[in-house]
């Protein structure tokens, strides 16, 4: 990470003086300013162009959002790693939607932010590991709702619309030729990715959303 330059921003005095103590003793890090609300950190940015804006999401006046997505739009090769005291979703959607790179608790070790400025400089992306989950689970709600079936491979869609049928495992061993436990596993796992308890609401859910409209042709 040599010369890696860097600008803190925090509204709150106590914080940047701990993370300015992490950033001073990191090898290869140089801090180059700090600032305290959004516009200073705009006109940090266009002063002294720094490689990486450490910044926290919440900031008074305009938020570090909003600081965030004017930055990354006036200057795209600035990285920002966004600082918060806690994973709200919505935040954190907000924050990658304005371009961040990287979203770090305030509460992780100092090695997670370090780790997240060495990715970020590789030109890289980083979240600690509950974030990382949090954004996982953001992208499956979102493809579901364009596609309700979006978690499930070719077979069990087309296990599943057997299902809906009304045949039973028996019968759908046959038609697919595949073993009655094959069948069960399938089934199995369909009622666990659609978060349904039986046969009968993978049955209804199916029908609901027409699973007959998802099937592969190559899997018939």
């Amino acid at each position: 990470m040599a010369n890696l330059r860097v600008l803190l921003v925090d509204d709150h005095e106590v914080v940047r003086m701990g993370l300015r103590l992490v950033l001073e003793e990191t090898p290869g890090v140089r801090l180059v300013g700090e600032a305290g609300n959004a516009d200073e950190a705009i006109l940090c940015c266009q002063q002294l162009q720094p490689d990486v804006v450490v910044m926290d999401i919440r900031l008074p006046g305009r938020s570090g959002i909003q600081a965030c997505q004017e930055i990354t739009e006036r200057w795209p090769t600035i990285r920002v790693v966004m600082l918060s005291s806690f994973i709200d979703d919505d935040l954190l959607a907000e924050a990658i939607e304005a371009g961040a790179s990287a979203y770090v608790t305030k509460n992780v070790g100092t090695g997670e932010l370090v780790r997240a400025l060495e990715a970020v400089r590789q030109g890289g992306a980083s979240f600690d590991p509950a974030i990382t989950q949090r954004v996982l689970e953001m992208v499956r709600r979102r493809t579901r709702q364009g596609n309700p079936f979006a978690e499930l491979t070719k077979r069990e869609i087309v296990v599943l619309h057997l299902l809906s049928l009304g045949k039973s495992n028996a019968e759908i061993a046959k038609e697919l030729s595949i073993s009655d436990k094959t069948v069960r596993n399938h089934i199995s796992t369909v009622l666990s990715k659609l978060a349904v308890d039986n046969r009968v609401e993978a049955a209804t859910f199916a029908l609901s959303k027409r699973v007959v409209d998802y099937l592969p042709q190559d899997e018939l």
